[in-house]
């Protein structure tokens, strides 16, 4: 093969790993009713003036299944890291004991876990729609390297190369999914 077409599967199938990294980073966004220190990835303390990840302000652990503890560096930031989380609409009610602040994650509804199973299947499908428009993108590169002179049978077997990558990461896509259906559905 040419150096061209190495260079276009190569940046296809990184692409593709792109559409598998992005889509595992939504999932975690999807609280599957477990507590997990990622469902607070999305808090931002106002730390003197600037906009800091509530990672970097408190120990964030996880002491059982339905509960999350924050144990401020600083121990005047309680105030402060309490509103931000009620800030950011996150479905959670901290509360202050005075040292640490403890976050009950409340076990979800049924009707609740099916809209996360939608959300899921939603995010998914993006994912799968990024892996095509990925192979669009390549084959279309080897199009135009098939009009410049490049060999037919060299520009299918890539086309038949690039195939393979899109059937294998939807097939990722589809596995990811239905690994984040089960936890979703667990009760």
């Amino acid at each position: 093969m040419t150096e061209e077409i190495e260079f276009i599967l190569d940046s296809t199938e990184e692409s593709m790993n792109g559409s598998i990294a992005h889509l595992e980073k939504e999932f975690l966004n999807i609280r599957a009713g477990k507590a997990s220190p990622a469902m607070l990835g999305s808090v931002f303390v106002d730390y003197y003036g600037s906009a800091t990840p509530l990672s970097q302000v408190s120990k964030i652990s996880v002491p059982d299944a339905r509960t999350i503890t924050l144990q401020p560096f600083e121990k005047n930031m309680l105030q402060t890291i309490e509103k931000a989380i009620m800030i950011a609409n996150i479905g959670f009610n901290p509360m202050n004991n005075g040292d640490v602040i403890i976050i009950s994650v409340p076990p979800l509804t049924e009707e609740r876990r099916r809209d996360l199973a939608k959300q899921a299947k939603s995010e998914a499908e993006d994912a799968k729609i990024g892996v095509r428009n990925v192979r669009k993108d390549a084959n279309t590169d080897i199009k135009k390297l098939e009009k410049e002179g490049t060999s037919e049978d060299i520009c299918k077997s890539a086309e038949e190369e690039v195939q393979n990558l899109t059937n294998t990461y939807i097939r990722k896509i589809d596995e990811l999914l239905a690994a984040k259906e089960a936890e979703i559905m667990k009760v």
